[in-house]
């Protein structure tokens, strides 16, 4: 039995890794986070209702939300409420990237909260 083992051992070492293969071109429709990370999430009217503090992706890669701090000052105050990645329109003006929401800040303050645990690296809901 240890023999077994031990062949099967050497069979795993010796077989060479799999290289991830990389892409000659990118998808069109291919946008950058960086367009959504952090950046400001205006209502209809470009009035800022929050910040963009996380982007969730489901197993497939697909983003499927926002993690969007709204409300307190400075920091103090602030929850974090989830919006579907398809509510969140970004529009380029001026060249800069706008992102809108049919949401209004009132509306997003009495919205479900959620906390980000780090020791699980997962959102939960807000228990408060």
């Amino acid at each position: 039995m240890k023999s077994l083992y031990a062949l099967a051992m050497i069979a795993a070492l010796s077989t060479p890794a799999f290289a991830a293969e990389t892409m000659s071109s990118l998808p069109s429709d291919s946008r950058t986070i960086t367009n959504y990370y952090k950046q400001d999430v205006y209502d209809k009217g470009q009035n800022t209702v929050g910040k963009v503090d996380d982007v969730l992706v489901d197993k497939s890669g697909k983003v499927t939300t926002l993690m969007v701090g709204v409300g307190g000052f400075l920091g103090v105050g602030e929850k974090d409420v989830a919006l579907p990645f398809a509510a969140v329109q970004p529009e380029k003006k001026n060249n800069k990237w706008y992102l809108t929401v049919d949401e209004t800040k009132d509306s997003l303050k009495t919205a479900a909260g959620y906390k980000y645990d780090s020791s699980t690296t997962t959102w939960a809901p807000d228990s408060k």
